[in-house]
């Protein structure tokens, strides 16, 4: 006949399994840090470059453990708010500006926004490797950068500079003929947050 106490023992070992998954679950979930900062980009062509951004866009970071490996990063920008040439203005950027938002590149009446939602944050050398898919002018491609992250006690910072194919998102206006547009456009991104 098994003694009280071996019965209690029994049910432990039994419910052991069921009690680690409910404390799995109550885990919280990573919070997510909102940031702020610039997301642009410089498009070439043979003559020279142009150098935008976008003036109106949210994300957030979620980190794993305090670190970014493992973790998440999700953006969305409003393309309606792209601006370029800023700091070199001059009576052409306007029309400029224009093109930009119309059918040949951005088509931010077609497209409001554009987006990137990670799917894995890497350690890579001194910095992270950062994939993830990346929806532009209305298609979705899977991209992979690197990135540096900087954190010091609830500060994070992130900064990453890499370059799409715009073709590969169907932005293909070839430009002038004496003035062709080149097809890499380097992405800049510099953001940070700070953790509630």
């Amino acid at each position: 006949m098994r003694t009280f106490a071996s019965l209690v023992l029994s049910f432990a070992v039994a419910a052991a399994p069921f009690t680690a998954f409910a404390a799995e679950k109550a885990k919280p979930a990573a919070a997510a840090i909102p940031l702020t900062g610039t997301i642009g980009f410089v498009g070439s062509k043979v003559t020279g470059q142009h150098v935008g951004n976008f003036k109106t866009w949210t994300g957030h970071v979620e980190l794993k453990d305090g670190k970014a490996v493992g973790g998440k990063l999700e953006f969305t920008v409003q393309t309606e708010s792209v601006e370029v040439d800023v700091a070199t203005a001059n009576a052409w950027t306007p029309k400029l500006l224009e093109h930009l938002k119309g059918p040949d590149f951005f088509d931010v009446a077609k497209f409001a926004t554009a987006a990137f939602k990670s799917s894995s944050i890497k350690a890579d050398g001194g910095g992270v490797k950062i994939t993830g898919n990346l929806t532009l002018h209305g298609v979705t491609k899977q991209i992979e950068f690197p990135a540096t992250v900087t954190l010091a006690g609830k500060d994070v910072k992130g900064d990453a500079e890499f370059t799409i194919n715009r073709k590969d998102f169907g932005i293909s206006y070839a430009g002038k003929e004496d003035d062709l547009i080149r097809e890499g456009v380097v992405l800049k991104i510099h953001v940070a947050g700070k953790a509630q």
